[in-house]
């Protein structure tokens, strides 16, 4: 079922099409970089929460659709983030498990040699125990398909939790046989502390083993104010793209954010991306089995702990323990660098925003796959003073007012 929406925000052509589109994280990024796109979904909460925030929209399955379907078939940059419940570890395991099949399933449609091979290898994928669990195939199956109808996408944008890692760099192998390019990641020796710096990579110019294909980044060495790690792809056939250098330091529990490389801006406390003045600890029940001892803390001077759909459990208190209430959808959504005017809508919002990539760290990394120039202060304005423009009927109400 294709959902009416409203046409892209601007008269220049479609140009992403963006898989397991979810509430809008990458696609509020897209807006925001003045670049059109339209996100396939099906979960009907997030398709509300996206029709409210004027999000270009089909509403269904991705394996109903393809590059030829009507909708999309203008779109030049694939972009995607299918499901991750069966490869986190909150989810069931399923993914991870499976590992070996999914690999040998992406082997599997690199040696295909038309569309209807695809076909079959995705028929054959539907066996696994959690269906989700084959969906990590689609972008693959979308990126060959355009190829074997001569019209291939001229970028790539993945991102997944970081037990997809191999799955990506697989995928990889096979886009680099067709014509793609990745970004040149360079080797660091790790910091004093045993860790290695991701804002240190980028400055070490040391001599680098063969450049991955895939990589993680870490959110909050992009201005958002939580501790993230995403497995991202970055591919584009006319040119490598840019890494997508980190604007901020990397946070280490009990390292001050005032230290680490020197042209790097401060990690983002909690307290700060939600303008709030008051002194609060966030404490979860995350994985900790139930018992009260094992709960994690974080101080409001900190980034927040990885959002996911249990957010709306996390309670806040004061620093003597004294209850103050949880955190609104709004600041959920912020914690995952959202405008704070984000229209959320649907049941299970919570959910929603623990699914959604961080529209900031979608700037960064498509900015990087289009070739743009690395975000500037402005976009960052743009991306925090957004609100969503009224619908046409409201629009033209208010004008009848008037």
């Amino acid at each position: 079922m294709t959902a009416a929406q409203p046409q892209p925000s601007s008269s220049a052509p479609l140009r992403i099409v963006d898989l397991f589109a979810g509430p809008g994280g990458l696609d509020m990024a897209a807006k925001i970089l003045e670049q059109d796109a339209i996100g396939i979904e099906w979960d009907g909460d997030a398709y509300q929460t996206r029709k409210a925030a004027r999000l270009l929209t089909v509403h269904g399955d991705v394996r109903d659709y393809g590059p030829n379907s009507e909708e999309v078939r203008e779109a030049t940059v694939l972009a995607g983030g299918p499901p991750c419940q069966t490869f986190t570890v909150a989810g069931s395991g399923a993914g991870r498990r499976a590992l070996d099949r999914v690999l040998s399933l992406v082997d599997d449609l690199g040696k295909a040699e038309d569309v209807s091979d695809l076909d079959l290898v995705i028929k054959k994928a539907e066996g696994f125990d959690d269906e989700r669990t084959a969906l990590v195939l689609q972008p693959l199956k979308w990126a060959l398909e355009a190829h074997f109808r001569g019209r291939p996408y001229e970028a790539i944008v993945l991102e997944q939790v970081p037990a997809v890692l191999p799955v990506w760099e697989a995928m990889g192998e096979v886009l680099e046989r067709i014509g793609y390019r990745f970004p040149r990641v360079e080797a660091a020796e790790p910091d004093e502390d045993g860790q290695l710096l991701l804002g240190e990579v980028i400055r070490a110019r040391r001599p680098a083993k063969p450049s991955p294909r895939a990589f993680v980044l870490h959110t909050e060495e992009y201005g958002v104010p939580q501790t993230r790690r995403r497995a991202v792809l970055l591919a584009r056939r006319d040119e490598r793209p840019r890494f997508p250098a980190p604007t901020h330091r990397r946070y280490r529990k009990g390292v001050a954010s005032s230290v680490g490389a020197p042209g790097l801006e401060p990690w983002v406390s909690m307290r700060t991306a939600l303008g709030r003045k008051d002194h609060f600890v966030v404490v979860s029940n995350y994985g900790t089995g139930g018992d009260p001892k094992a709960r994690g803390r974080r101080d409001a001077t900190t980034p927040s702990a990885t959002v996911t759909g249990k957010i709306s459990r996390n309670r806040l208190q004061t620093r003597d323990g004294r209850d103050i209430g949880r955190f609104t959808h709004a600041e959920a959504g912020q914690l995952q660098s959202f405008p704070r005017a984000y229209p959320w809508r649907g049941g299970n919002v919570a959910q929603q925003i623990g699914n959604a990539i961080p529209p900031r760290l979608g700037v960064h990394i498509l900015s990087a796959a289009l070739g743009l120039e690395p975000p500037t202060r402005e976009i960052w304005k743009r991306l925090e003073a957004w609100t969503p423009s009224p619908s046409p009927g409201h629009a033209a109400a208010a004008a009848a007012a008037d």
